[in-house]
């Protein structure tokens, strides 16, 4: 196969931007339709089916995991075994890029690393159909998202210098991407999942899986040149002075490092969405319609739709907005998101006193409007923050940091599916009335950094 080429500087191909953005964005569209397929069908398999007394022996090695997990948290309800797995796994697949990242900025390079990762990915998804190969086909999945992901990322990020305006749009059409791949993903693995048998839902997850591996071998030459590495490296760097990171380039790294915890808590809200939010609606959401029982998945196709729509909204209201004004800086952004996402769970808080107050199911219009909040502040959080660290990253480090800003979704994610265990222990309002508090907390930590920080952050001077 032929190496990546280097893309023109003024190539403008992909409405406004480089071709590869299209090709990578495409690329990503499938995995996540892969990743999102198996997610929403993931904690209603293990709750519903998989961790029942009748069903869990048949899972291989699953007696050593659940008395580490019970070791730490107490006997654990099949829910709540189901939650706190989900939630590792959810978690892990965001701690995993770290070690992708230094295994292609070290040794393999992006290219070959992302190629291998999608193949561990697909493998994982169809040994899926297996109960007693359950936690084989997670650890596929865990090492393919780890070197899948951050990769793409920085693949995405090095198709721009680094005072080009367009990253931030950049990251924010990549994304775009995947909220295709979230409404599309429930209604085809979760129906088939579901409707028709658990399995064929994860071998539908599979096949999105392969059709990313060859849309990503078929753009490879839009992609960025690597960068050398090992012996090539040393050579390129023979009679040349060592590069080392300035001082700038330290405080920016120890500064994003330090935002870690923070980002941890902007995500509570959105996270809990694939992990209490199902459980909580397949027993307070009326879901019938006319007479037919809608698939509890559906509801993630119902977020995804409104996560595309605001994400459009919010590429559109900023390019209207930087030809009035100064685009604010990414920091800003992502702590108007979190004060706008923190809305979405404070109106389940409602939802639960209704619950409480007459006993009955609630509408699915409060899907609407926790979708909405969630997502209109949540456009400004996820990508913006990959565009600041995509920006901010030390020279041949620009893969390793992606992989710690994936950090807050290992943890995030890891705690939110410490406090799904809270729905069977709090009542409604106080449980989700938590979460809006640790989402408000984000937003207020982040404008606190921006005041006391900013001019770390600041962009560099170069030329676009």
């Amino acid at each position: 196969m032929a190496a990546p080429a280097t893309p023109l500087p003024g190539d403008r191909a992909f409405f406004g931007h480089p071709a590869g953005l299209g090709w990578l964005a495409f690329c990503e569209l499938w995995e996540r339709f892969s990743y999102y397929g198996m997610q929403a069908l993931l904690v209603l398999y293990l709750s519903n089916y998989l961790f029942l007394p009748e069903h869990i022996g048949q899972v291989a090695g699953i007696e050593t995991l659940r008395a580490f997990i019970e070791g730490v948290t107490g006997p654990r309800s099949p829910q709540q075994l189901a939650s706190v797995v989900f939630g590792l796994y959810a978690g892990l697949v965001y701690l995993t890029p770290l070690f992708g990242g230094l295994l292609a900025d070290r040794w393999l390079g992006r290219t070959k690393t992302v190629v291998m990762g999608a193949s561990l990915m697909a493998l994982g998804h169809f040994l899926m159909a297996f109960e007693a190969s359950f936690l084989a086909a997670l650890a596929c999945l865990l090492v393919g998202v780890g070197c899948f992901k951050g990769n793409i990322a920085a693949q995405v990020g090095a198709l721009y210098a680094p005072g080009d305006k367009r990253r931030a749009s950049a990251f924010q059409i990549f994304m775009l991407a995947v909220q295709i791949a979230v409404i599309l993903a429930p209604i085809v693995c979760g129906t088939l999942g579901e409707k028709v048998a658990w399995h064929w839902g994860f071998g539908a997850a599979g096949v999105g899986m392969l059709i990313g591996l060859v849309v990503y071998l078929l753009g490879r030459r839009w992609l960025p040149a690597e960068a050398a590495r090992g012996a090539a490296a040393k050579a390129e760097l023979a009679g040349q002075a060592r590069p080392r990171m300035s001082r700038q380039e330290l405080a920016r790294l120890l500064l994003l490092i330090a935002l870690i915890p923070v980002l941890v808590l902007s995500v509570v809200g959105n996270q809990q969405y694939n992990n209490a939010f199902p459980l909580w609606s397949q027993r307070h959401m009326d879901l019938v319609l006319l007479g037919w029982q809608v698939p509890v998945t559906w509801l993630q196709a119902v977020d995804a739709f409104f996560s595309t729509a605001t994400m459009v909204a919010s590429l559109a209201f900023w390019r209207w907005w930087s030809t009035r004004r100064r685009e604010p800086d990414e920091i800003t952004k992502m702590a108007l998101g979190c004060l706008v996402s923190a809305a979405a769970p404070a109106l389940l808080i409602l939802a639960a006193g209704h619950i409480a107050a007459t006993g009955e199911k609630v509408s699915f219009a409060w899907t609407v409007g926790y979708t909405l909040l969630n997502n209109l502040g949540f456009a400004n959080i996820m990508p913006v923050g990959l565009a600041l660290y995509s920006r901010a990253a030390p020279r041949r480090l620009e893969g390793l940091l992606i992989g710690i800003y994936y950090l807050h979704l290992f943890v995030g994610n890891s705690f939110v599916g410490w406090l799904a265990g809270l729905l069977d222990e709090l009542p409604g309002g106080q449980f989700w009335a938590l979460h809006a508090a640790l989402v408000a907390a984000a937003g207020l930590l982040l404008l606190m950094v921006k005041l006391l920080f900013g001019k770390v952050l600041a962009p560099d001077d170069a030329a676009a």
